[in-house]
């Protein structure tokens, strides 16, 4: 195996997920490295992986304070206004299920895309709060098809040290993003399967190894621009940052520790700002990856929150999970 390629195998290290951003109802997903979607692969080669991931979102927060209750804004899409303090948040439950492609064009050049099978949302939340008619309901969560994406990654830099990958990616609406909920109003958009909107994102992911095919630091940093579908709905742009080491311990498994940093600005509904939307995460992320066999491998990461700020009241995730398999063809 040629320096670069055994350089960009054990650099595998950036995952970024389908992040959603913070909103009415709050939805999120894991940011972080994993070690299948950030390298380049080898030339006609295909790589699949499969990912499971489980966030409960239940901390009821405004700004850094822990509070008793978050009153967050309806959208009113029929009228085309905003409601406020409208839900009394409770929880919501994010799972996704998803599948990886890639293929190696060349040895600098690999196309990607992502497919996510499940992207369900169990909420719970009062309707009506403060009023008369105010109604705990569990049935306004979503599930279904996510948003796909697809975009190619580009090594730079390739030495026997050191890789530096460049990325770009187009999400495209697959997902249904129009699901009534219990009332027969279109629901939530932050609990729809997907956003209804082409999504733009460009990323750098750098890897120098200290120790040669033992032990490296990684850091990476992502930006993701998203448009407005056709409810004139437009989920706040982030920008994303993760730092971190890896270590291989024996001839399977790599350990390896990192912090994730991600900020997402408010969402517009017809051009205005929706409150209670946008924030500031910062996460810290243990995690390994064992390799059964020689083209296959299995990986888990737990993530813990260790700085949460967000715009207004909101539901904040707590420890998320991310389990995996992946092999090459």
């Amino acid at each position: 195996m040629s320096s670069f390629m055994r350089g960009a195998a054990i650099t595998a290290c950036l995952a970024m997920g389908a992040p959603q951003a913070f909103a009415t109802c709050g939805s999120a997903n894991c940011f972080l490295i994993t070690g299948t979607s950030e390298g380049v692969g080898v030339k006609g080669v295909m790589s699949v992986d499969l990912s499971y991931r489980f966030i409960p979102q239940t901390r009821k927060l405004d700004g850094t304070e822990s509070v008793a209750e978050v009153l967050t804004p309806r959208v009113d899409f029929d009228n085309g206004v905003l409601q406020p303090d409208h839900h009394r948040e409770i929880g919501t439950q994010n799972t996704l299920l998803e599948v990886d492609l890639s293929w190696g064009v060349t040895d600098r050049f690999t196309l990607a895309t992502a497919l996510p099978l499940i992207n369900q949302r169990d909420h719970e939340h009062f309707d009506d709060a403060g009023t008369p008619t105010e109604s705990f309901t569990r049935s306004d969560g979503t599930s279904g098809f996510g948003d796909a994406r697809i975009g190619g990654r580009y090594a730079f830099l390739a030495k026997s040290k050191d890789l530096l990958v460049g990325s770009l990616t187009l999400e495209l609406p697959t997902g249904q993003y129009r699901l009534l909920d219990s009332e027969g109003e279109i629901n939530e958009p932050t609990i729809q399967p997907g956003s209804g909107s082409y999504d733009e994102m460009a990323g750098a992911y750098f890897a120098h190894q200290w120790i040669p095919l033992r032990c490296e630091y990684f850091l990476s940093a992502a930006r993701r621009v998203n448009g407005d579908n056709p409810l004139d709905y437009r989920i706040g742009s982030e920008s994303q940052v993760s730092a971190g080491v890896s270590y291989v311990v024996g001839d399977r498994t790599t350990w390896s520790v990192q912090a994730n940093g991600r900020k997402t600005g408010r969402d517009h509904f017809k051009g205005d700002l929706v409150p209670s939307t946008g924030a500031m995460l910062v996460n810290v992320t243990p995690g390994f990856r064992y390799h059964p066999g020689s083209s296959a491998s299995i990986y888990a990461f737990l993530q813990f929150p260790v700085y949460q700020r967000v715009n207004d009241a909101q539901l904040a995730p707590r420890t998320a999970l991310l389990l995996g398999i992946s092999k090459v063809f």
